[in-house]
């Protein structure tokens, strides 16, 4: 049976559905396909545990559900996220782990009904009987073995006597269940049972680490205890000696099956002698007559064995360090992408965007004649992206006033010269005379004084004299007025001073001198 199931899918479409994304990737990680749980899911649910608003009860009960499964792939599968989970996760997710009563009940744990059910069942009962002692063991200890400290400055090299005699058996019994799962390289034939081992052979690496290091401290401190404590440290190192064997089994397979020759450590058991001077102290300490060792042999014999196990511990640390590196360059590659595809897939898009707004609005104003910046150098500041043109046609003529005959530059009919004008300057626009009564101008118009002493002198016709109109034209009621500059896309020339003939205004006092007169 692979990839994924009817049941999946719908299980999945009824958390979307509900909204619950958490259950959604549960969900997911822990299909019917026979392979490991996908990194996307479990990276998600990692993320999950360390968001303060995410119910981890919630998630554990429903990592506890899955497991009530009748499939073997799917209870295999939900126990390798909830170990990825306690590895990986915030430690909210182990302690809620290690505050229940009750873990995974699965030692009765058989499927019938698959192809390999019968042999994975077996994994799956060894499996998560591991996880319920690495539980407890946060519960005893308040710590996670395979997180804390190490190091001359570790937690179990500075630990007391008294806590480390307490601290040990219980290091040795998560070692034993993580021992026990005894999988053959023959018998990891699926990507399922492979995900748990791996996740098993870096759980043992920096177990035996902390077990190696509390030896160590252990040790150090063996010659100074008193005699119930030298009887439990030397039943202690017994036992640390055969599960370095039984260790040095479990990563041959670990060899084999293709795991990296530079992340199996390489184990270094003390000298022999070592073990005859504790038996010999701790005889000399019951009374028992044997032969005493002097203080140099025993300095000697523990220096070589501490510096024995402590070779030991630096070659364990080698595959944290590698996990670290290893960190490093998946984000640095994954920063290195974002900078990459945010220009191939944003930038582009921008110009795109640009280059054809440029164009239509260039257009545009090319089918005016308008230009948008009217320098004779031009403007390319932006390349072919905006560049403007200026205009191609001639300049208008300068505009020609029509000289009427009898040597008047304009009509006696003032509305008719004004319109005149403004069609000279405009010859583009027409304007039309309108057709009702005008207050002003014809040829019927009489200029009304307000004076009432009414001066007959003879009648002469004054010297026509030249003024210069330098003022604006005034627009009249329904004409519009010239604008000035560049309006409605048409550059407008510059108003020109006009010359008409103006007559000179006769004098009120008739007795001054006419200009012009003879006498």
């Amino acid at each position: 049976m692979s990839g994924q199931s009817i049941t999946d899918r719908i299980a999945a479409a009824q958390h979307s559905m509900t909204g619950s994304a958490i259950n959604k990737a549960v969900c997911k990680a822990t299909t019917h396909e026979v392979s490991g749980p996908k990194k996307k899911h479990l990276d998600y649910l990692i993320h999950c545990t360390n968001e303060m608003n995410v119910n981890i009860p919630q998630l554990a009960d429903t990592l506890f559900e899955r497991t009530a499964s009748s499939s073997w792939v799917v209870v295999f599968k939900a126990l390798i996220t909830t170990h990825h989970l306690m590895m990986y996760g915030n430690e909210r997710f182990i302690q809620y782990l290690a505050s229940r009563n009750t873990l995974f009940n699965l030692h009765n744990f058989l499927d019938k009904g698959a192809l390999q059910g019968y042999d994975m069942s077996t994994f799956i009962r060894r499996y998560s009987y591991y996880l319920n002692e690495k539980a407890v063991s946060y519960r005893l200890v308040a710590v996670d073995f395979t997180k804390m400290k190490r190091g001359i400055d570790g937690v179990m090299r500075t630990m007391n006597t008294e806590k480390l005699i307490k601290t040990l058996p219980i290091i040795q019994t998560q070692l034993d269940a993580l021992l026990d799962f005894q999988a053959n390289p023959n018998e990891l034939t699926n990507g399922v049972i492979n995900s748990a081992f791996m996740l098993l052979f870096k759980d043992s690496i920096r177990l035996f680490a902390a077990y190696n290091e509390g030896v160590i401290n252990l040790l150090e401190k063996y010659f100074d205890m008193k005699k119930n404590q030298c009887k439990d440290a030397l039943d202690i190192y017994k036992k640390f000696l055969y599960r370095m064997t039984k260790l040095s089994e479990f990563l041959k397979v670990a060899e084999q099956v293709g795991i990296d020759q530079g992340d199996i450590p390489d184990l270094s058991q003390a000298p022999s002698s070592l073990l005859e001077a504790l038996e010999q102290h701790l005889a000399s300490l019951e009374g028992k007559k044997t032969k005493e060792l002097n203080a140099d042999t025993k300095a000697s014999t523990l220096s070589s064995a501490v510096n024995s196990l402590s070779s030991t511990g630096i070659s364990f640390s080698r595959m944290d360090e590698k996990e670290k590196q290893q960190a490093l360059e998946e984000e640095q590659a994954r920063l290195q992408a974002l900078k990459v595809t945010a220009p191939l897939f944003i930038l582009p898009n921008l110009f795109e965007t640009g280059r054809r707004n440029s164009y239509q609005v260039r257009e545009s104003l090319q089918s005016r004649d308008v230009s948008v910046f009217p320098s004779p150098a031009g403007f390319d500041a932006l390349s072919d992206l905006l560049k403007p043109t200026l205009p191609t046609h001639p300049a208008p003529p300068p505009p020609q006033v029509a000289v009427h005959p009898g040597g008047k530059l304009l009509a006696n009919d003032l509305d008719s010269s004004l319109a005149n004008l403004l069609n000279a300057l405009r010859p583009e626009m027409h304007w039309s005379q309108p057709g009702e009564k005008k207050l002003t101008g014809g040829q019927n118009w009489q200029n009304k004084t307000m004076s009432t002493t009414q001066w007959s002198p003879a009648p002469m016709a004054p010297a026509p004299m030249a003024f210069p109109i330098n003022t604006p034209q005034v627009p009249v009621y329904g004409m519009v007025p010239p604008q000035m500059g560049h309006m409605g896309g048409v550059p407008v020339m510059a108003h020109q001073p006009l010359m008409y003939n103006q007559p000179v205004l006769r004098p009120t006092n008739p007795f001054t001198p006419m200009p012009g007169a003879q006498f």
